[in-house]
């Protein structure tokens, strides 16, 4: 039988390099382009630090580190990183050299950067505080100058000019009372509690005036913007001051410098504004210096953020090489395609001229009984399918691949329990939107569940093209049926009947209704007995054909692998088995359908077992049917010890004439061949739990098929409610605001609920009907996939 391209995995072979240390790392960087060598690691023993590449892996992440430093920074300027047209050609020590000036004179320029921030900010702040106390202190003397003019006479002609504590410098110095105040900064969340604290430190002994800004301004230690307050807080005593500026302290409150005099403070705010500008054409300056050396980076950091990823790919492949005795050659042993053999070793000769290298790698095929990975060449549209397959268990090398019927079998059996092509027209637009922005989407980075609906876009696609088919065939468009194909084979009786579908309707041509669901059924009052009978028929003969299908392929596993036990003692007990019995019950449905007979199959099936001899009387469908069975019965009572016996005792015959003609000579012949060690209990455990596992599972697994009859049943009547019980209720009242607000819930509900959970739903169901119902008949699953060194797996593996 000719190999088919995805019906088994590619043929994969063993072969081993032996590299010049000089032109390894070129070497491989050429394999990693081409991508078709899964290296084995030669160094299980060695931990990361021990290995030969150690120390280059380790440069790599502190590149790595360096470069995600600058693009961090990139992100925080809002500066997209533009790769250049023209890209540099350093080799990775230069790059290395680079990176490692770049990044402390970057981190300097940030440095002065802050500072410079910090400095502007703390004299915004000082600019405020002179404004809002000055203003406080110009209230304050306006009021003692208003006072001053109305007690002249009392107060001995005292100039307000005068310094405010000028009375306490005039008492004696033993008396007087020495009163200050501090100004700062706090923020506004932290005014109130600052006060109380204050109050509670002073007992009381403390004047606040607190004067909130007006917009928010840059916090000094932060960068944030931040609303605050201006304070002064006037006390006396050298003990409150202590108290209060630790207090402050405490509460992250800046303090500034403020002069009593106007003078001064005058002065002193001329003073700090010009070095505010100062400042900020300074800042402006060092900014567009940050914003231009970012920009220079930038233009290259794709490319070395590139450069430095493969390399460390490469060095980290180096490390599972091992080193020979002369320490001059690397030896590595790697998998491949055995069609890849050719391009490796153009690749090879290839690499030995671009490295300038005086001695070729040399390459050999190796022989082994090691089980290779599983290789299968996937596009975009089968890949999807693959994965589905894959998430159960990945191929054993070169076994049947259950994904080529995948993709045929798991959306129709998805449409048959989905099955409106109403709700599948909407999901085929769906799908065509992600078809038609498949480069756009596939470029961004999309949410968890956007990611996955896009990976399976075209599983969607066909999901959506056999929903349609098969709602065709239930004649269903969001539960309303449509004569599409021709006229129905019934009528009404009286012309009362055209006002109801549940009496009066007769039967008036012989040719039944073109394709799929006569329409008229719809709504009458057969109509849930007449499609619960179909469905469910529908569902045993499509999960039988589908283990039959599991089983045949069985065969082709033992017939490829050349194991006759496997045929002679698996496949025909168990085809014989299942057909025998449910291949049976198929038959007699399809049967019944095509003669119209009023057999009851229950009975029929139930009888089979219970009764074999008795007569079927008005059940028979087919003469001699009893004698069929009974011969159907025995094939089925036999198969099950044809299944369990046979095999595990000629494979101890076997075994056993295999060690007694085994001598001293053979094993002198043969000294390094390694013997399994037999262990008939073992196997005969393994036959037995495998006999009862099939035996159980024909009946488990073809009631499992039902769920399509439920799901499909369940889909149908849940459309019916919605379009019913909604969009007519609504309708009726002819109210277009009642009208409106249906049309709305019916199609969140449509959505939500049948084209959201009803398709992951049915989705799920028909995964489940793949893994165990279908893929336990033959596939094994307890392979390995091929991952070769390739930078196509770059982006993976930074995930993961």
């Amino acid at each position: 039988m000719p190999k088919m391209h995805l019906f088994r995995s590619e043929d994969m072979t063993l072969v081993q390099l032996i590299i010049p240390v000089e032109s390894a790392h070129g070497t491989l960087t050429h394999l990693a382009e081409l991508g078709a060598l899964q290296f084995k690691d030669l160094n299980p023993e060695k931990s990361p630090f021990q290995r030969t590449y150690a120390n280059q892996v380790k440069r790599c992440d502190e590149m790595l580190r360096k470069l995600q430093y600058f693009s961090d920074q990139l992100q925080k300027s809002g500066l997209a990183s533009t790769p250049s047209a023209v890209e540099s050609d350093l080799n990775f020590d230069e790059l290395e050299v680079k990176i490692n000036e770049l990044e402390p004179e970057f981190r300097e320029v940030n440095s002065n950067l802050e500072k410079l921030k910090r400095t502007r900010n703390e004299l915004t702040e000082f600019l405020l505080v002179l404004d809002k106390a000055g203003a406080f202190f110009e209230s304050a003397r306006q009021n003692a100058n208003s006072q001053q003019r109305e007690d002249e006479s009392i107060s001995g002609g005292e100039s307000i000019e005068s310094p405010l504590l000028e009375r306490e410098m005039q008492v004696e110095p033993s008396k007087k009372l020495k009163v200050g105040f501090i100004a700062g900064v706090i923020p506004k969340h932290k005014a109130n509690q600052f006060e109380r604290i204050i109050f509670r430190a002073t007992r009381g002994n403390m004047f606040y005036k607190c004067v909130p800004l007006d917009e928010r301004v840059s916090d000094p230690a932060t960068g944030d913007q931040v609303e605050k307050v201006v304070f002064l807080v006037f006390f006396s005593g050298e003990r409150s001051r202590t108290k209060i500026l630790k207090i402050c302290d405490a509460f992250g409150a800046n303090r500034y410098p403020f002069p009593e005099e106007t003078l001064k403070r005058r002065q002193m705010r001329i003073e700090v504004s010009a070095r505010l500008s100062e400042m900020q054409t300074t800042l402006d300056v060092s900014s567009d210096h940050r914003e231009t050396v970012l920009k220079t980076i930038g233009y290259q950091l794709e490319h070395w953020l590139e450069m430095v990823l493969k390399d460390k790919y490469v060095y980290n492949a180096l490390n599972m090489l091992s080193m020979d005795v002369t320490s001059k050659c690397l030896v590595g042993e790697a998998w491949s395609p055995l069609g890849a053999l050719p391009r490796i070793q153009d690749t090879l000769r290839y690499a030995t001229v671009e490295t300038n290298s005086q001695v070729t790698t040399i390459f050999q095929v190796l022989h082994t009984k090691e089980a290779p990975p599983t290789y299968f060449q996937v596009n975009k549209f089968t890949s999807a399918f693959q994965e589905i397959v894959d998430a159960y268990g990945v191929g054993r090398y070169q076994e049947a691949n259950p994904g080529v019927f995948t993709i045929v079998t798991f959306p129709f059996l998805f449409a048959v329990m989905f099955g409106d092509w109403g709700h599948g027209i909407v999901l085929l637009l769906a799908t065509l939107w992600l078809l038609v922005n498949e480069r756009r989407l596939g470029s961004q980075k999309l949410g968890d569940i956007m990611e996955m609906a896009f990976a399976g876009r075209y599983v969607l696609l066909l999901m959506s093209l056999f929903s349609i088919y098969t709602g065709f065939i239930y004649n269903e468009f969001f539960s309303v049926p449509f004569e599409i194909f021709g006229r129905s084979a019934y009528k009404c009786e009286t012309p009362s009947c055209s006002e109801s579908t549940t009496v009066g309707l007769v039967k008036y041509r012989d040719k039944p209704y073109a394709f799929g669901v006569d329409p008229v059924w719809h709504g009458s009052r057969s109509e849930l007995p007449f499609l619960n009978s179909l469905k469910m028929k529908m569902s045993i003969i499509l999960g039988v054909a589908q283990m039959l299908l599991g089983i045949v392929l069985s065969l082709f596993n033992a017939v490829y692998f050349a194991q006759p036990l496997d045929i002679w003692f698996q496949f025909l007990p168990q085809i014989l088995f299942l057909s025998s019995l449910f291949g049976y019950l198929s038959f007699l449905i399809i049967l019944k359908w095509i003669t119209g007979s009023q057999a009851d199959l229950y009975h029929v099936m139930i009888y089979m077992f219970l009764g074999p001899t008795d007569d079927l009387d008005g059940n028979q469908l087919f003469a001699g049917q009893k004698y069929f069975q009974l011969a159907l019965l025995f094939i089925a009572l036999i198969s099950v010890p044809w299944m369990l016996l046979p095999k595990p005792l000629i494979l101890r015959k076997q075994h056993l004439e295999k060690t007694q003609g085994e001598g001293y000579a053979g094993l002198e012949e043969h000294p390094d061949e390694e013997h399994e060690e037999f262990e008939f209990s073992e196997i005969f455990v393994h036959q037995l739990i495998h006999t009862i596992e099939f035996v159980l599972g024909a009946v488990s697994n073809t009631a499992s098929y039902l769920r399509l009859w439920a799901l499909s049943l369940a889909h149908a009547e849940l459309s019916a409610v919605f379009y019913e019980k909604v969009l007519l209720l609504a309708w009726g009242y002819q109210n277009i605001f009642i009208i409106l607000i249906g049309f709305i819930v019916f199609v969140c509900a449509t959505v939500g609920v049948l084209l959201v959970m009803e398709t992951l739903s049915a989705f799920l169901h028909a995964l489940r009907l793949h893994w165990v119902e279908f893929m336990n008949k033959f596939y094994v699953g307890d392979g390995y996939k091929f991952q070769p060194l390739s930078f196509v797996n770059l982006g993976k593996e930074d995930e993961s």
